[in-house]
């Protein structure tokens, strides 16, 4: 496994290195030895799964406050999605700034999104499916979320957003009280 680090300190690509031959692919997905220089301590306690129907779908964007903050290996396994985090730790250089990526089924590449960001992603094929591999349990009274088109945030979806939960619709704008995550 390669990790490359993102213009998001803390957060990284991971790709993978397949074995491909007359009978289809190989490659890890996970390896904690591999790993270890990002997941550190953490264990991964939650193997989680989204299919999302329709191209254009956003779903996002979420996160969890200490301390039940999360790292998170998001991995596109059918279809391709792009995938974005926000930087939401307050004291971070780059607070508030977002990274987006394609994640596709053949790439076999991984995001890896750390404790202190915001997650979330727009379907770019219909029956997209991820898996994602999380470092807490969900907490209903530590989860929130970003809106996903919040201008303040400025991110550029690919595509016209279509299909959004009303969960989604609903978070807040950011202003100027939200002082971000304290890790």
């Amino acid at each position: 496994m390669q990790f490359e680090e993102t213009p998001l300190k803390g957060c990284y690509v991971i790709r993978t290195t397949p074995i491909i031959d007359h009978r289809g692919a190989f490659t890890r997905f996970f390896c904690s030895d591999e790993l270890n220089e990002l997941i550190r301590n953490r264990h991964i306690v939650n193997i989680n799964f989204s299919k999302t129907a329709k191209k254009g779908n956003i779903r996002g964007m979420h996160f969890q406050y200490p301390p039940m903050a999360e790292m998170k290996f998001v991995r596109c396994i059918r279809g391709s999605v792009y995938d974005v985090v926000i930087d939401i730790r307050k004291n971070s250089p780059t607070f508030l700034k977002w990274y987006g990526l394609e994640l596709t089924a053949d790439s076999m590449m991984m995001l890896c999104v750390p404790e202190g960001f915001a997650h979330g992603f727009q379907v770019l094929e219909d029956s997209s499916e991820l898996l994602y591999l999380h470092t807490e349990f969900y907490s209903k009274e530590h989860e929130s979320a970003l809106n996903y088109s919040d201008p303040a945030l400025s991110i550029n979806w690919p595509l016209e957003p279509c299909i959004i939960s009303e969960r989604d619709i609903n978070h807040k704008s950011i202003d100027d009280k939200f002082e971000g995550v304290v890790l």
